[in-house]
């Protein structure tokens, strides 16, 4: 549930605000939309999973594996857009407004939920082909997958990419910081020494917030360990962590934001019902 509120708050708010119409905030939206889906699909169909029998067939079992994974790669790929984004706006700024507009933005979005799905049919392709090839008894879901190459493709390349970009980021905000100080009295060190801060703190809630969902995933898996705490596997306690990077994309990516706040409680308060509120200055 607060997975799906949470960004279901940051849909609304930036489909209704037209002052929330940017090319940032579009893959903001983009990120949103998936990880709505996996707490409105995705959590509650592998809570009941886990208790009762599956009963929807050999196909849709399969079918719903692809939806997730479609869902997660969507999710990561989204973070690696914004990364991109944020790179070019702060280390290329003369060229932000040429390289990054609306149609490169639409085709970014579009070519990530496409490269998703294909990514997700031929990982599951022999399960689509033969539903039911590798199924150990009856009333059960599950899967069997290369561990190997889902961490290359879920984990290793997006999180270079994104350790990549925001270094430069950060070095590039560093730098700038330090040449306004040179020119600049106190009052304005003060707030370069600020923006450095901020620069590395963001940095650092990011890659740590990543490593923390999906790190311990791939660790088990690889080690093969097979230990239960309270009853419950290791690799489920793991894979539940990599749900939850679902609720904290918008803790991490709005809450962040002034805006998300204004919008809150407009949202809340339903003031958005009231004629005109699409364009109020929320900024």
């Amino acid at each position: 549930m607060l997975t799906s509120i949470l960004n279901l708050f940051a849909i609304i708010a930036i489909t209704h605000f037209r002052k929330l119409h940017t090319l940032t905030n579009f893959m903001l939206l983009s990120l949103a939309v998936s990880d709505f889906f996996v707490g409105l699909v995705v959590l509650p169909v592998e809570g009941v999973s886990w208790k009762i029998c599956w009963t929807l067939g050999d196909l849709t079992c399969v079918m719903f594996y692809i939806l997730t994974m479609t869902l997660f790669i969507a999710s990561v790929g989204n973070i690696v857009l914004i990364s991109v984004d944020r790179y070019v706006a702060i280390c290329q700024p003369m060229h932000y407004q040429r390289r990054i507009t609306k149609n490169t933005v639409r085709i970014g979005i579009a070519v990530c939920w496409f490269y998703s799905f294909i990514y997700s049919v031929l990982f599951f392709l022999e399960y689509v082909k033969d539903p039911g090839k590798y199924k150990s008894c009856e009333g059960k879901c599950a899967v069997h997958y290369s561990i190997e190459v889902d961490t290359i493709f879920g984990f290793v390349v997006p999180f270079c990419i994104i350790i990549i970009l925001y270094t430069r980021v950060v070095i590039v905000a560093i730098s700038q910081a330090r040449a306004m100080r040179s020119h600049v009295r106190a009052l304005t060190f003060k707030m370069s020494k600020r923006s450095e801060i901020k620069a590395v703190r963001n940095l650092g809630i990011i890659v740590l917030v990543y490593l923390a969902c999906y790190c311990p995933y791939y660790c088990v898996g690889f080690s093969g360990t097979y230990i239960t705490i309270l009853g419950t596997p290791l690799v489920v306690i793991t894979y539940l962590l990599i749900y939850l990077n679902s609720c904290l994309n918008p803790l991490m990516y709005i809450l962040l934001y002034p805006w998300f706040r204004k919008a809150f409680k407009l949202i809340v308060t339903l003031q958005i019902m009231k004629p005109g509120s699409s364009d109020l200055n929320i900024i």
